[in-house]
């Protein structure tokens, strides 16, 4: 190599390095954007009960419709990338996310906000989708690992950050804030993703007959049949939501014959043939399911059993997330050392611990009847997943990481969809009194300890039958490629 072209490479490495951080920056702004819509909104449900004088199964649906677009758009993201470009379609769900989060902190009716958080939830989709393979492209292989543990550490972030900051707002300016802070955030990440990430994206030309247009509306409409079954009724299960439920069930057969003949599927059904990958799918299922219970069912035991004030339960709802972030490192360590499969399991043990201890809801002993119990669960949950995600990706080749990595994203929106709907439904009959409406007896102290006890019984056996799924899955840990049993 010559002298020229030597200083021509010295010189350009700072402004490679300069452009890199700005996209790695862009990037991670995007994936704290998407972490904290799900985690802000759910600590201002008691508000919104109030300001919009709803039930509790109404204004779930703020959660809900959020993580149901998410759901149902992030498996066919990479497809609408493949036709578009993964630029312009990023930027469009930051311009997307940022308008709707406008249109939820001005919202005149429940209704009109529920609208707008489905708008908000289609943006966090692409971002979520989008922002991982956009790594790919903007930082050397070497780095690779690095970066996503960047992404994965401003997601855990987000989640941590919501409900405090979220109480905060409301205690100060009211709930309409914890919709409109995301507005500068918004601007500002688009304005660095406009600047900073490479226009050189996947731009293939693609047939548009190739997005699987019928399977995404299927799939959009098996999971709206299924959270409405869970929701409707305020608590009563009735003949609606058994229709609902089959119709549900229905509706996963015809999808699963839709992508059996369709060319280019949103899920490949030949994946699930593998145990391993199939146990690995459910129990991250499971698990969302049984940590969805933490930001739905928790913030009305903080706020109306232990009577504590918007910023106080901000606060302690993000005692378990802030868990979860500072243990991931740990958990990556141990997993190197002792092998994934061991270390799911005792990540299981313990959070099934955890929500057996929150099962008692103790108010008596205030607010440490929820941070000890929290802590023990969100530590066995960061175990649990760095484990899992372990196990599943190392039991994969090269080319298949992308399509398994998109089934563990499906399979975990699906469990917090479950977990929004199932826990807040136990909750709500829990903590019901036949004379009073929910709305009105979750003002009382006693109904809301009773409800949480109930939800968090349930959680726990759930969080034993994923232990279960583990155990069974050791069967197979020797048969796997070593390092990863």
């Amino acid at each position: 190599m010559g002298l020229a072209e030597q200083n021509r490479e010295l010189t350009s490495a700072p402004q490679q390095a300069r452009s890199t951080g700005l996209a790695l920056a862009s990037l991670s702004l995007a994936t704290l954007l998407s972490s904290l819509g799900t985690s802000i909104a759910s600590v201002g449900l008691p508000s919104l009960m109030q300001a919009f004088d709803a039930s509790f199964q109404s204004v779930q649906w703020v959660v809900l419709a959020y993580l149901l677009a998410i759901t149902t758009l992030i498996v066919g993201a990479g497809r609408l990338a493949d036709m578009f470009g993964r630029r312009p379609l990023l930027l469009g769900g930051i311009a997307l996310f940022t308008l709707a989060s406008v249109l939820c902190g001005l919202a005149p009716t429940l209704w009109l906000l529920i609208a707008a958080r489905a708008m908000q939830g289609l943006g966090a989709a692409l971002m979520m989708a989008l922002t991982l393979a956009f790594v790919a492209e903007t930082v050397s292989k070497e780095r690779t690992g690095s970066a996503m543990g960047l992404l994965g550490a401003m997601s855990a972030i987000g989640t941590t950050l919501g409900p405090s900051l979220g109480g905060f707002l409301i205690a100060g300016l009211g709930w309409r804030a914890i919709f409109l802070v995301n507005v500068p955030l918004g601007l500002l990440t688009f304005a660095l993703a406009w600047r900073a990430l490479p226009a050189r994206s996947g731009t293939m030309e693609v047939a548009r007959g190739t997005f699987d247009v019928t399977g995404t509306a299927l799939l959009a409409l098996t999971l709206g049949a299924y959270a409405l079954a869970l929701t409707l009724g305020r608590g009563n299960f009735g003949m609606p939501n058994l229709g609902l439920l089959v119709a549900a069930g229905i509706g996963v057969i015809v999808f699963a014959i839709a992508q059996a003949k369709a060319k280019v599927p949103l899920v490949q059904l030949a994946r699930f043939r593998d145990p391993r990958l199939s146990a690995g799918l459910a129990m991250s299922l499971i698990v969302a399911t049984v940590m969805m219970a933490t930001l739905v069912v928790a913030p009305f035991y903080l706020s109306r059993g232990l009577v504590l004030d918007a910023a106080m339960v901000g606060m302690a709802l993000s005692t378990g997330p802030l868990v979860s972030t500072l243990s991931a490192l740990l958990a990556g360590r141990l997993t190197d050392r002792l092998g994934a499969h061991a270390m799911m399991v005792a990540g299981l043990a313990c959070l099934a611990t955890g929500t057996f201890l929150l099962s008692f809801a103790l108010t008596k002993f205030g607010i440490a009847s929820y941070v000890v119990p929290i802590t023990v669960t969100c530590f066995g949950y960061a175990l649990f997943q760095t484990s899992n995600n372990a196990a599943v990706m190392g039991g994969v080749s090269a080319n298949e990481r992308g399509v398994v990595s998109g089934l563990l994203n499906l399979s975990r929106n699906l469990g917090l969809i479950t977990g929004a709907s199932l826990m807040g439904a136990i909750f709500a009959i829990a903590s019901s009194d036949a004379r009073q409406g929910i709305g009105q007896q979750l003002l009382n102290s006693a109904a809301a300890a009773r409800g949480m006890q109930i939800t968090f019984r349930t959680a726990t056996a759930l969080a034993l039958v994923a232990l279960l799924l583990a155990l069974i899955s050791l069967r197979f840990a020797g048969r796997t490629r070593p390092g990863i049993a």
